[in-house]
């Protein structure tokens, strides 16, 4: 399947942009449902792929707040949308039997791969804040505007914690920000 077949498939283009222009709140949510899970699968890659500690670290942290405004996200969809709802009472009553551990894998990435992959965050976590923000402000549902706003701060402190990990590791200069 080449890119443009995937696109059509996905409501997001490669690299995890959307392609449309959500009109309902939930469809809102559940684009940032979307952002969350495509930042939490490439932190996750990250760190499979990486041996430096103070680098997987930060991608860890950062993670698991991607986690936590997943989890945000979901309580507001289960409030908005009926259906989104008695679909999770139905699942409460359902119970999974894990039946073997999930597998890891480590290869070595050099430095230089890894700035790239930071640099990418980078970009990913001011996308989300510029579509958080705008959502924050567009939404009059105070609860729902609220965790827009919320969580766009998160992605806020995102960007200056992997700038300051950027700038550690990248021996070249970024117009003397320390």
């Amino acid at each position: 399947m080449d890119n443009r077949e995937e696109s059509i498939l996905s409501y997001t283009f490669p690299g995890g942009q959307p392609q449309g222009k959500p009109i309902f709140i939930t469809s809102k949510i559940r684009e940032a449902m979307v952002a969350e899970l495509t930042a939490i699968n490439d932190y996750n890659y990250h760190i499979a792929n990486s041996n430096m500690e103070e680098v997987n670290r930060v991608w860890r942290m950062i993670m698991l707040d991607e986690k936590k405004h997943y989890g945000m996200f979901l309580t507001l969809l289960r409030k908005y949308d009926p259906v989104q709802y008695q679909t999770y009472l139905y699942y409460q009553n359902t119970h999974l039997d894990v039946k073997e551990p999930m597998q890891t894998y480590r290869p070595n990435y050099d430095k230089q791969l890894i700035l790239n992959l930071v640099r990418s965050d980078l970009k990913g976590e001011l996308e989300t804040a510029v579509l958080y923000d705008q959502y924050a402000a567009e939404i009059s549902i105070p609860d729902v505007s609220h965790v827009f706003s919320v969580i766009s701060r998160d992605e806020k402190f995102h960007a200056e914690h992997l700038t300051k990990l950027l700038i550690s590791y990248d021996p070249d200069p970024y117009n003397g920000l320390k």
